[in-house]
């Protein structure tokens, strides 16, 4: 009864979570440290250092691993200090309204993530064993579904095996890489020079800009504000640089390699069984993470429960994971990487600069608004005429300056009840 009552405790979906409610720092490390920890990191890192070479892309990683620490770190510690989840959060920077289309969207966005990562299941299961990907996929969404709809704590418990999974088989996997080659070898490896660093850099910070961006949802969970950077530092840089990091040393082995699954799965005997419980532990992690900042979301722009919203968004990413969504992933990636990240900084902005001590829930502020169009703007702009640059950092600074300039006439004494 003691389990049952932690794992559908109450979720604070529409106030801020108390003091007396919130979690052990080993507990919200746990949530943090398995997110990152993802079968399509290995992916992306191979995908980087295939390109750009081994030790250019480690600098790569390195680099975009330590910008999403300092972003969602710093986002972490606003929502740690208020107990407030991302909607609540973004709605006193943007406005009740505003936030409603800000954490609406970003809501929206990682049910696409939960729809690729469960598709990914299906046709991860296909390609190593002949499995029927349309099944594999309806049994991987209803399971991730059932996850959510427990709560905060599941993520807790999902995330601790997930990890213990990734660390044990990725430490294998990669020994494997470096014993058929040599460290000198795999070092030297100089890549194709299909991306460069700038794009590669963008490549990593997507990879979580969306759920990073709503950290508040984890966060807000937190005793205080160094707990809170610790358990956030589990994730980014670390877990997130030791996934990236497998898959970049495959590449750059005689391997060859860009698919970490695959190679485990075929090892055969004991590891088939060892891959088949890392991969649905490993996206049942990552998907149950995205489904749950969903319904936090939804549930508070709708007032409703957290429970019943991630059922009926889980049915529906489910939906979408079987209409073949895996196939638009890079797609995804670019896209989240120009609008999601000028959201953040502006709230960081205004929350941590301009407005340190407000604490109002107007209607609308349209100068938010304003600085997130132009952030995305110039992200946009970047991407098509300055490739090389890093299109999600660029978006990021450009929203700030925006919020900053267009905040100046708020620098004299704010009144509490102002709109603007």
């Amino acid at each position: 009864m003691g389990m049952e009552e932690n794992l559908t405790a109450q979720e604070y979906e529409n106030s801020a979570v108390p003091l007396k409610a919130r979690k052990s720092l080993l507990s919200v490390s746990l949530v943090w440290f398995g997110f990152p920890l993802t079968l399509t990191g290995p992916v992306a890192g191979a995908t980087i250092v295939s390109s750009l070479g081994f030790l250019k892309g480690m600098l790569a990683i390195i680099l975009g691993s330590l910008a999403l620490f300092i972003y969602v770190g710093l986002l972490g510690v606003l929502s740690t200090k208020r107990g407030y989840n991302f909607s609540l959060q973004s709605s006193v920077t943007f406005g009740k309204k505003g936030s409603t289309i800000v954490s609406g969207l970003l809501s929206t966005l990682v049910i696409g993530w939960f729809a690729v990562q469960t598709g990914m299941a299906g046709s991860s299961m296909e390609q190593a064993f002949g499995s029927n990907a349309f099944l594999m996929t309806l049994i991987a969404g209803l399971l991730f579904m059932g996850l959510t709809v427990l709560g905060i704590k599941a993520l807790t418990y999902i995330g601790a095996i997930s990890s213990i999974l990734f660390l044990v088989l990725g430490t294998i996997a990669a020994s494997d890489a470096i014993s058929q080659s040599s460290w000198s070898s795999i070092a030297s490896f100089t890549g194709n020079n299909s991306l460069n660093l700038g794009v590669a850099i963008t490549m990593i910070i997507a990879l979580f800009a969306d759920s990073g961006t709503m950290t508040a949802d984890f966060n807000r969970w937190s005793k205080n504000t160094k707990e809170s950077i610790i358990a956030t530092a589990t994730a980014f840089p670390l877990a997130h640089m030791i996934s990236l990091m497998v898959g970049g040393i495959f590449a750059a082995s005689v391997l060859q390699n860009t698919d970490f699954f695959l190679h485990i799965s075929n090892k055969e005997g004991f590891f088939t069984t060892a891959a088949i419980l890392l991969l649905f532990c490993n996206l049942g992690s990552v998907c149950s993470h995205c489904l749950y900042n969903a319904a936090v979301g939804w549930s508070s722009l709708l007032n409703k429960k957290m429970r019943g919203t991630a059922f009926v968004l889980g049915i529906f990413g489910t939906i979408l994971a079987l209409s073949g969504a895996w196939d638009y992933f890079i797609q995804w990636l670019n896209f989240l990487g120009i609008i999601v990240p000028p959201i953040g900084a502006v709230i960081l902005i205004d929350q941590l600069v301009i407005r340190r001590n407000v604490d109002d829930f107007v209607s609308i502020r349209p100068r938010a608004l304003m600085a997130w169009a132009i952030g995305s703007f110039i992200g946009i702009f970047t991407e098509f005429y300055a490739p090389f640059l890093s299109t999600a950092l660029i978006a990021m600074i450009a929203a700030g300056i925006s919020y900053a300039i267009l905040s100046m006439p708020l620098s004299k004494p704010i009144n509490i009840n102002q709109t603007n």
